[in-house]
């Protein structure tokens, strides 16, 4: 199971340090690697922020500091930080977004071709038929 989790690199968490953010208020922040590699495997992975696997830490911690992040714009700054220092593509993040459409955007079944009517005018049998109740009570 240790293959599938993520782990930032030394390297990596060298690169990222000079852009965190540095004013801690009260309780002081937990491993800042464990809390950001569990963040980017939830993102990654697709899974719910509570199906993070427990070794990131508190699956709470892991959704507060992502979403407390995002409302002040350090996400923004370090993703623009580390695309301004460059490098070779192999290492640009791509944002990618999956688009639910109708199944017949792309023509299949229900699509573009013209179907004909199936009423009378098309020699289709009747659809409903008279009550034979409604017609004895209408000749009383």
């Amino acid at each position: 199971m240790s293959e599938t989790l993520f782990w930032l690199s030394e390297a990596q968490m060298d690169r990222l340090r000079p852009h965190l953010p540095d004013k801690v208020r009260g309780v002081p922040r937990v491993d800042d690697r464990r809390v950001i590699s569990g963040i980017i495997h939830v993102l990654k992975s697709g899974c719910r922020w509570v199906d993070a696997p427990a070794v990131y830490g508190p699956r709470k911690t892991l959704y507060n500091r992502w979403r407390r992040w995002a409302e002040k714009g350090h996400w923004v700054r370090i993703f623009e930080a580390l695309a301004d220092a460059g490098g070779p593509p192999a290492q640009v993040l791509i944002d990618s977004s999956a688009v639910s459409a109708h199944r017949s955007a792309s023509g299949g079944k229900g699509g573009r071709s013209r179907r004909g009517s199936a009423g009378r005018g098309a020699g289709g049998r009747r659809k409903s038929t008279r009550s034979q109740t409604a017609g004895a009570a209408r000749s009383g």
